[in-house]
C-alpha cells in the first residue's frame, strides 16, 4: 500500500502532523471551545428562508468579494469601520492563511509566542514561511520587553499576537501590543478570536486601527455566535490590507450559502451573543471550583480554562473520557484544556474530574 512517505511531498512537509482534536461521540464534548448553545428555532427559520432564496441562483457564482457581508460585519464592530476595511473568508485559518500568502512566504518569517494557537506555526509551515517560536513568562503573559528584544534580533515579516490566548485564555493589556506594533518591521496580526469572552472592559486591538495600517484584527464567528458548522472568519485592518487579500485569494472563495448564513446570524446577534455572560459566568466559576481542588488554573478570558499540572495528563484525559467526558490534551506538558460548556455538562465535568482524582 502506497504511504505518505512514498508521495513526493515537500520535503519540509515530511514527518510532521497534521491538526486535529478527537472527534469521539461521548456525552459530553468539551474540547473545541464551541458554543454549547444551538440556534434557537427563530433563528433556524430565517436561516431556511435565505436559503430558500438563495438556492434560486446556485447555478451562479457568489458576490466573489462578499461586499454585502463585510458591510454587516463593520457594523457588528463598530469602531468607525467600513466595509472597505473589513474581509471574510472560511473561518479565521483562511484569514491567517490569506494574510501568510500575501506577506509571508519562501524567503520570509513569522514569530509567535507560544504556548499560542497551534495552526499558527502549522499555516506559517503550509505556506514555507520560516517559524520563530518565542516564549511567555510562567504566568502565560507576555512580557513586552522580551517580545520587542526577539522581534528586534529576528526582523520578522509577521507578528501573531493571540488575545485571548489559546490555549492558556489569557489576554494582553493594549499598552503590549501598541509595544510590538512600534518595533515589529512588517504585518502585526492579533488574534482575538475570542475577544467576546474577555472581562469588561478589557480593550480591543481594533481601537489601534487608525493609527496602525500594518495591523491586522482577526476574529471569528465560530465561537460566541455559534457558528462553528458554517466556517466564517474575517479580519479589520487598513483598506491597502484587504487590497492584498484580493490578490490571493482564491476566486469566489466564500459560498452564496455561507454568506446568507453569516448575515442571517449577525442580523440574530442580540439573540447569539446573549450567552455570552452565562459562558463567562460559567468559565469563572469553573477556574474557582478546580482551585478548590487544588490544581493550577491560568486566569482565562475566555469561554475555555487550561488546569493543571498531572504527572500523567494523558491517564486524567483518558479517565475523563472513560466517564464521557472528552476535553482537550493540549498545551504546556502537565496541562489539560476545558472548554464551558451549559451548566449540565459543566457539572459532569466536576463529577468526572472527581472521580478520576479520587
Amino acid at each position: 500500500m502506497t504511504t505518505l512517505d512514498d508521495l513526493p511531498i515537500r520535503d519540509d512537509l515530511r514527518g510532521k502532523q497534521p491538526y486535529g482534536a478527537p472527534q469521539l461521540d461521548v456525552a459530553v464534548q468539551l474540547n473545541t471551545n464551541e458554543n454549547p448553545y444551538r440556534p434557537s428555532d427563530a433563528l433556524a427559520a430565517d436561516l431556511a428562508e435565505a436559503i430558500r432564496r438563495a438556492a434560486g441562483t446556485l447555478n451562479r457564482y457568489p458576490d466573489r468579494d462578499a461586499v454585502e457581508l463585510r458591510k454587516d460585519l463593520a457594523d457588528f464592530l463598530g469602531h468607525g469601520l467600513t466595509g472597505r476595511q473589513l474581509w471574510a473568508a472560511n473561518g479565521s485559518n483562511e484569514i491567517l492563511q490569506q494574510v501568510l500568502q500575501a506577506f509571508g512566504g519562501p524567503g520570509r518569517s513569522a514569530i509567535g509566542f507560544e504556548p499560542s494557537y497551534s495552526m499558527h506555526p502549522i499555516i506559517a509551515g503550509g505556506t514555507n514561511t520560516r517559524w520563530i517560536e518565542g516564549g511567555r513568562e510562567q504566568d502565560f503573559s507576555l512580557d513586552p520587553d522580551r517580545a520587542v528584544a526577539l522581534i528586534e534580533e529576528h526582523r520578522p515579516d509577521v507578528v501573531f499576537l493571540t488575545s485571548p490566548n489559546n490555549p492558556t485564555g489569557t489576554a494582553l493589556p493594549i499598552a503590549v501590543i501598541e509595544r510590538v506594533l512600534a518595533a515589529a518591521p512588517g504585518m502585526v496580526v492579533v488574534d482575538e478570536a475570542y475577544a467576546e469572552f474577555a472581562r469588561g472592559g478589557t480593550p480591543s486591538a481594533l481601537t489601534l486601527l487608525p493609527s496602525h495600517p500594518r495591523l491586522v484584527v482577526t476574529r471569528t464567528m465560530s465561537k460566541a455566535f455559534a457558528l462553528a458548522g458554517a466556517r466564517v472568519g474575517y479580519l479589520a485592518a487598513d483598506p491597502a490590507v484587504i487590497d492584498a487579500m484580493l490578490l490571493v485569494r482564491l476566486p469566489y472563495h466564500l459560498s452564496t450559502l455561507t454568506q446568507a448564513a453569516a448575515r442571517v446570524a449577525l442580523a440574530h446577534r442580540e439573540e447569539l451573543l446573549g450567552t455570552v455572560a452565562a459562558l463567562r459566568a460559567e468559565r469563572d466559576e469553573t477556574v474557582r471550583w478546580l482551585r478548590q481542588r487544588g490544581l493550577t488554573v491560568a486566569d482565562s478570558d475566555s469561554n475555555f480554562v487550561l488546569f493543571g499540572k498531572f504527572p500523567d495528563r494523558h491517564a486524567v484525559w483518558e479517565g475523563l473520557l472513560d466517564r464521557g467526558v472528552l476535553i482537550r490534551e493540549t498545551g504546556p506538558a502537565g496541562w489539560l484544556r476545558v472548554s464551558i460548556g451549559t451548566p449540565e455538562e459543566m457539572a459532569a465535568f466536576r463529577a468526572a474530574l472527581e472521580g478520576v482524582l479520587g
